[in-house]
């Protein structure tokens, strides 16, 4: 269970960080092929990693509560990252994309905290 949980931890921690790089990068006009790397390849493998470390989570002691936010919140990431493009485009787009940093951060930090404690 202790490599399980390490190698979704580390999985994880790159997933984040590549997605933090590609999308600052993608907000600043830059690297726009790599878009489906980050939608179809890294975003729903950060996925996985929550929900893995979710799953493991709820079986391990005095983790529950932050597992199932975890796993709620590891549906909430690819429902904002999906329909971005839909929401508000135009001039005031910037406040999807904010959004969708601010959901991912949170998601990072959760997960994180999440792997900590098992």
């Amino acid at each position: 269970m202790k490599s399980i949980v390490l190698i979704a931890r580390v999985v994880f921690g790159l997933c984040s960080i590549a997605l933090l790089v590609l999308g600052g990068l993608f907000w600043s006009g830059h690297a726009l092929s790599l878009l489906p790397l980050h939608a179809m390849v890294l975003g729903p493998l950060f996925v996985i990693c929550m929900w893995i470390l979710a799953v493991i989570g709820l079986l391990a002691p005095g983790t529950r509560s932050l597992a199932i936010f975890v796993l709620v919140w590891s549906f909430v990431v690819p429902a904002i990252g999906v329909t971005q493009l839909q929401l508000l485009p135009g001039a005031d787009h910037w406040v999807i994309q904010a959004v969708h940093l601010l959901v991912g951060l949170i998601a990072m930090g959760l997960t994180a905290s999440l792997a900590r404690r098992i």
